[in-house]
């Protein structure tokens, strides 16, 4: 460049390619982030054409989408998904596979379900913990939103600890610790993956609570051993108590000598259920349950767990202001 004017020399400069890849440039930190996340997860996501049948034959009962857990074809997706009898349908992969399912077993009480596929070379998503996660983290969503396959959309944490309501005929109870984002959640998208910046799967995308705002069932112990119940039993196993309640503060005296605020008062105990032969009566407060503290419905929701069928625990109560301890048997939920 000698001899040249150093306007001549930035000219020449700016003519030379440059060093950097243009689609480098193209993607800042962010963009690399989802990218890098969807690079790796996008071959574990499949989307799924659910059929029931008919006497015509099998017809569409519904689409969603599903996250591949372990290369023999298992896979997982939302419960509500593939709610109905003898459910089956297919699933189709970013490689262009399409493959048949049936389900192994569906827990509409955690809105989890798991399908098995005949292959043995998928690719499984790397399982995360959902309890790790704060608010404000990045989280990307891969799923099948209206039938558009493999979209993804990218959000934050919006909330932590929420509940959602799940029901399977009369029981009813709260999947609790759903993970809120603003990840953006269409149709379609239920039973899809949500995933960190690292590419591990934190949540599975149950729900559109709103516009801009979309809820997951998180990845964490619980959901865990949900996914070992359906693989190993196709079904999860619950206690079942018989009582309708709500939480109520507790009696002055009572809040004093327990420190404890509040407790579940019974306002309706089923008939012929463990809650009637253990002799509990509208108007009971329970306090404790198996020697653990009850401060609300939830507090027993969680207690409800396979261990405790057929065990005798011990059900505080009080009873019209009095303490009052009884013998209680539960049953397994059907």
């Amino acid at each position: 460049m000698a001899g040249h004017s150093a306007f001549e020399r930035d000219a020449a400069a700016e003519r030379e390619p440059s060093a950097v890849d243009p689609d480098e440039q193209a993607l800042d930190a962010y963009s690399r982030t989802v990218a890098g996340v969807v690079d790796r997860l996008a071959p574990s996501v499949a989307n799924l054409r659910v059929l029931r049948a008919t006497r015509r034959g099998r017809v569409p009962a519904g689409a969603g989408s599903a996250v591949v857990l372990t290369p023999d074809g298992f896979l997982l997706t939302s419960a509500h998904v593939v709610a109905g009898r003898d459910r089956l349908g297919h699933a189709t992969f970013v490689d262009g596979r399409e493959l048949g399912f049936r389900v192994v077993g569906a827990d509409p009480l955690s809105d989890l379900a798991l399908l098995r596929t005949d292959a043995d070379d998928l690719a499984p998503a790397v399982l995360g913990d959902a309890g790790r996660l704060r608010v404000g983290q990045l989280v990307v969503a891969i799923g099948n939103p209206h039938g558009f396959a493999g979209s993804v959309t990218a959000g934050v944490v919006s909330a932590l600890g929420r509940s959602l309501p799940a029901q399977s005929g009369s029981a009813r109870r709260m999947i609790d610790n759903v993970i809120q984002t603003d990840a953006a959640l269409n149709p379609g998208n239920s039973g899809g993956a949500l995933v960190n910046s690292f590419g591990e799967l934190v949540g599975i995308n149950t729900a559109v609570a709103g516009v801009g705002l979309g809820l997951a069932v998180p990845i964490n112990d619980a959901t865990r051993k949900v996914i070992g119940a359906l693989m190993t039993y196709g079904r999860v196993r619950r206690a079942y108590l018989g009582v309708a309640g709500g939480s109520r503060p507790l009696p002055a005296r009572a809040r004093r000598e327990r420190d404890q605020a509040t407790g579940v008062e019974v306002i309706e105990v089923t008939p012929g259920s463990p809650a009637e032969h253990a002799g509990l009566r509208a108007e009971d407060l329970i306090v404790e349950l198996g020697g653990t503290r009850v401060h609300g419905v939830d507090d027993i929701q969680r207690l409800m767990v396979a261990d405790l069928i057929g065990a005798q625990v011990d059900v505080l109560v009080l009873r019209r202001g009095e303490p009052l301890r009884l013998p209680l048997v539960a049953r397994e939920l059907d």
